[in-house]
This record gives C-alpha cells, sequence and structure tokens, in this order.
C-alpha cells in the first residue's frame, strides 16, 4: 500500500469507519501504512523505527484489549521522556548523556541466523 498523501490528507473518518466494519482489514492498511512511513524514512533510522515498531507490536499482543496497550504505549514512551536516558534528563544535562554513549564499552550484536544450540 504506497500512500503519497501527505498526514494532512489522512482521512480519519475512513479509518474508523474501516477498523468498525472490518477489524482485520484495518489492520492489515494499519500495518501498511506503519511499513511505507518506514521505507520513506532516511536509511540510518529505519532499524530503530522497526525495533520500536516491533516492541509497540509485542505490547499490543500481550495487552488483553486495546485500552490497555494504549495505556502501556502511552506508559513507555513517558519513560523514554521522563526516564534515566530520557528527552528530559538530555536537555537538564546534555554532557552526561553524550558520555554515557561514547563510553570505551563494546556492544556485541550477535546473529541467531548462523546460531546452532549446543548439545
Amino acid at each position: 500500500m504506497k500512500n503519497n498523501k501527505t498526514p494532512t490528507e489522512f482521512d480519519f473518518d475512513h479509518w474508523v469507519k474501516v477498523a468498525e466494519q472490518d477489524p482485520e482489514k484495518f489492520e492489515e492498511m494499519r500495518a501498511a501504512l506503519i511499513n511505507d512511513l518506514m521505507e520513506q524514512s532516511p536509511e540510518q533510522f529505519r532499524q530503530r523505527l522497526e525495533g520500536l515498531q516491533w516492541q509497540i507490536d509485542q505490547v499490543r499482543n500481550k495487552s488483553s484489549n486495546p485500552m490497555e496497550s494504549c495505556i502501556a504505549i502511552s506508559n513507555k514512551m513517558w519513560d523514554h521522556f521522563y526516564g534515566e536516558k530520557g528527552l528530559i534528563s538530555a536537555l537538564k544535562d546534555p554532557e552526561k548523556i553524550l558520555q554515557s554513549n561514547t563510553d570505551n564499552t563494546p556492544n556485541k550484536v550477535v546473529s541467531i541466523k548462523n546460531h546452532k544450540p549446543s548439545d
């Protein structure tokens, strides 16, 4: 679903109608729109966006209803805003955040594609 509309052209009423009448189609449209937006984003942000979307999807999957998932996702957002390395901390003490992001501790990424279980 390639969506070339600008955000101001988003037809909220149409999306509400689809959600009410055909929830499966709504979910397909939602996923396609999210994927389109990620594809249109700069390459250096895509992995982070995909990771954030994965986290959101996991919260939604674990929640028993839409309101519970909305609250959990909102709380996660506020944690990143007010939390230890959140936006507020960065604005109050940017040197501390910059220093913690440039420490000499290597981050090791392990691929699971070639992982062989040990016997």
